[in-house]
């Protein structure tokens, strides 16, 4: 029987839309909407459309956009202080610094000038390190949006072994602690595991995030498993034009898994779902507002 696909771009929706009800419910105490700034350097086609998406959405949950454009051409002073100003601006609740940057440019210490109170990415230092801690603090959007759609399809997580593929900060590191908060046993896997398909096979819970298109294959999945497909690798398609794919094989993976994510519309829709939840969270936190209840 084929698995039970998982709309990520469905429960997205319901993320956003309980998202701009707590912006909403949080604008009398706030003042005003909350503010997201969006930091943009250089003309790479898929950042600007990822871009524009989150402007578009933030816009649509009620919330204030700001997109600072800058050149290729900026220099790491410059893109500093513009970095600085947006961290010293009380008006700007969230800040997220869109990757990769042009090369040249040291991300690390652009960073490192991020507030993290307006830390709606969890990519800063000390994000990570309230997470590590299980401190409250910001969570980065795309493993917060695989732990989201995990619950969706399985209910609690408790006691689930949850085997995750990449070991990178931006997910497989971070995947893996937001899953062990919720109590799964969890696994890294990277390039040196050993016997990769049969540590895969003891998933109840396997998350691929390494990059690698079709990598992880049909009889690599545990019977019934739930299967979160973070890759998004752009492949040659038949009509000579190009398609996106995800890191598993989905043809072979939805024959046995009881629960998929698809590529496109199943882990990428919820990162910039969680990122406007981040924004209302970081806005009320800031100034000392209880979080509303709306948000979920």
């Amino acid at each position: 029987m084929a698995a039970q696909i998982i709309d990520g771009a469905k429960i997205a929706e319901q993320v956003r839309a309980r998202a701009a009800q707590a912006a909403a419910d949080l604008k009398p105490g706030l003042g005003r909407a909350p503010c997201l700034a969006v930091v943009l350097v250089g003309e790479d086609p898929a950042s600007q459309v990822y871009v524009r998406n989150k402007g578009q959405k933030t816009e649509a949950a009620g919330m204030r956009s700001l997109e600072v454009k800058l050149p290729a051409t900026i220099s790491q002073a410059d893109l500093e202080a513009q970095v600085r100003a947006l961290s010293d601006d009380d008006a700007v609740d969230g800040i997220l610094v869109q990757l990769p940057l042009p090369s040249g440019l040291d991300s690390n210490r652009v960073l490192a000038l991020v507030d993290p109170a307006k830390d709606v990415d969890g990519l800063t230092v000390q994000s990570a390190g309230r997470l590590l801690a299980a401190a409250q603090g910001l969570r980065p959007c795309t493993p917060e949006g695989c732990v989201i759609l995990a619950k969706e399809a399985l209910g609690s997580l408790r006691g689930k072994n949850c085997v995750v593929l990449g070991r990178s900060l931006l997910v497989g590191k971070t995947a893996a602690l937001l899953f062990l908060a919720e109590d799964c046993t969890i696994s890294i896997a990277h390039s040196r595991t050993q016997d990769l398909p049969e540590l895969c096979r003891s998933a109840d819970i396997l998350v691929a995030a390494i990059g690698k298109p079709n990598f992880v294959r049909g009889d690599w999945v545990k019977p019934g498993a739930c299967v979160i497909d973070v890759g998004i690798n752009r492949v040659p398609a038949e009509n000579g034009k190009s398609k996106l794919v995800g890191d598993v094989n989905f043809a072979e993976a939805v024959e046995v898994a009881g629960s998929i994510t698809p590529v496109p519309g199943g882990v990428g829709p919820m990162t910039i779902a969680c990122l406007l939840r981040n924004t209302v969270i970081a806005a009320a936190t800031r100034k000392g507002l209880a979080i509303p209840a709306s948000l979920g």
